[in-house]
């Protein structure tokens, strides 16, 4: 196996890591009033059944899942956000 191989479980491990590195900082305000705990339980269960679907050998349905959430989100922020008068990006007037 090669070192910089993407078939690998850590390869899966890390795809999903990052957008949650990504995600955290920008996004993590949103989430301030949960507690750690269910963040932490969060960020375990997506990366487990990720890798979970890589080991069955179900990888296509493991990034399928991911690419709907990313679709599902562009969709919400690009479209159903602001036709409802908020901004996309940064949630404002925050009454609605």
């Amino acid at each position: 196996m090669y070192m910089w191989s993407t078939d690998t479980y850590w390869f899966d491990a890390a795809v999903v890591t990052a957008f949650f590195a990504v995600g955290s900082p920008l996004f993590g305000h949103f989430e301030e009033h949960k507690p750690k705990w269910k963040r932490l339980l969060k960020v375990v269960a997506v990366v487990s059944l990720v890798v979970g679907l890589s080991a069955l050998g179900a990888r296509w349905l493991a990034y399928s899942i991911i690419g709907l959430m990313l679709f599902s989100v562009a969709v919400v922020h690009v479209y159903w956000l602001p036709k409802r008068g908020v901004n996309g990006w940064t949630g404002e007037p925050k009454e609605r």
